[in-house]
């Protein structure tokens, strides 16, 4: 049997970024189900976001209600929250519910607008098609709107 052995410099790197991943991580901002974005978006509680591609609004349709607000931006995160801060008419307290495919994109996303002084933004962490943090607003049978013209 083969022992591998690291330098102590090597382990202190290793713990180092252990830690700085677990704090990254413990700093997930808030979260909604599909189901109650869904029902704070139909009273107007919060501005619903769907930040995926126009091929991925295609091919599932959009959360209805939802703005969509493409991601990739040629500005990179900063054309983003401008595009957001305009559909909120400029408040960054406005309530904000982010949604993509899997809650992958939504969960930088929303650190992105955090960042920015946005201070009311949700993720969506099952999004669109599902993850290990639920079935998914299409999976939950909420409403969907078809994008055709994306």
């Amino acid at each position: 049997m083969m022992i591998l052995r690291f330098p102590l410099k090597r382990q202190a790197l290793a713990l180092f970024a252990g830690l700085l991943l677990t704090a990254c991580l413990s700093e997930a901002g808030p979260t909604l189900t599909a189901p109650e974005a869904n029902d704070q978006a139909r009273t107007g509680a919060l501005t619903l976001i769907d930040i995926r591609t126009p091929e991925e609004w295609r091919q599932t349709g959009v959360a209805e209600g939802a703005v969509r607000i493409e991601m990739r931006n040629p500005k990179g995160p900063d054309g983003f929250a401008e595009a957001v801060l305009a559909e909120v008419k400029g408040d960054r307290n406005a309530p904000i519910a982010l949604i993509c495919r899997t809650g992958n994109r939504t969960t930088y996303m929303q650190k992105e607008l955090e960042a920015r002084g946005f201070t009311h933004v949700y993720n969506i962490k099952e999004g669109m098609v599902g993850s290990a943090a639920g079935p998914g607003w299409i999976k939950r049978g909420l409403p969907v709107q078809a994008c055709k013209q994306c």
